[in-house]
């Protein structure tokens, strides 16, 4: 799915936030080393590392999935993740419930947990269909969802991120941990895909 599938990408966040880190730097609050780090650090992750690890433990952790959906932002603290303070959300796909996750207004990623935003999720496209029409947003994707699966659009803000807990796909009872990990897509924690085993 391409970014030109879902019109123009809006770039005004990205003005709006090198002005912001300018002034925090100008001020004081942050040098402009603490902020390459920050970046170094963001771009260092293998995309979706962290957030495969979320998923891999849930399917295998009863108690740590429990504790996940519950408060999600204690919950990846245990692995060594750290969110800030932001608050996390998990929503968890079942065979009756699809969820999809979206922010209306700009831009609002988890990429402490899945490293950077598509363009597409950025797009105005994405955006407003993810609302307006989920389903045929979800079909361009490639995925078709059973009209009686009900479908839920998840709006994250700039306080609050949503992840998608994925269903795990059959067959893979017994796997490890880190060979689950593997399976987990990016498209599949935010909604637009679901996780397959290989045949």
């Amino acid at each position: 799915m391409s970014a030109t599938a879902h019109g123009h990408v809006d770039r005004s966040d990205e003005f709006l936030e090198r002005a912001f880190r300018e002034l925090l730097i100008e001020r004081g609050v942050l040098t402009q080393a603490e902020v390459d780090a920050r970046v170094e650090l963001m771009y260092a992750r293998e995309g979706a590392a962290f957030g495969q690890r979320v998923v891999a433990r849930a399917w295998i952790d009863d108690a740590f999935r429990t504790r996940l959906l519950g408060d999600a932002s204690s919950a990846v603290r245990e692995l060594g993740i750290e969110i800030g303070a932001l608050k996390l959300v998990v929503v968890e796909n079942t065979p009756q419930i699809h969820n999809l996750i979206v922010c209306t207004l700009c831009s609002c990623y988890p990429r402490m947990l899945l490293g950077m935003a598509p363009d597409w999720y950025k797009s105005v496209g994405y955006r407003s269909r993810a609302v307006r029409e989920p389903r045929a947003l979800l079909a361009e994707f490639g995925l078709v969802l059973d009209p009686k699966r009900t479908l839920r659009v998840h709006d994250s803000t700039a306080d609050m991120r949503y992840l998608v807990l994925p269903l795990r796909p059959a067959g893979t009872d017994g796997w490890a941990e880190a060979a689950l990990a593997l399976l987990v897509t990016r498209d599949s924690m935010i909604g637009v895909a679901e996780v397959v085993a290989p045949a």
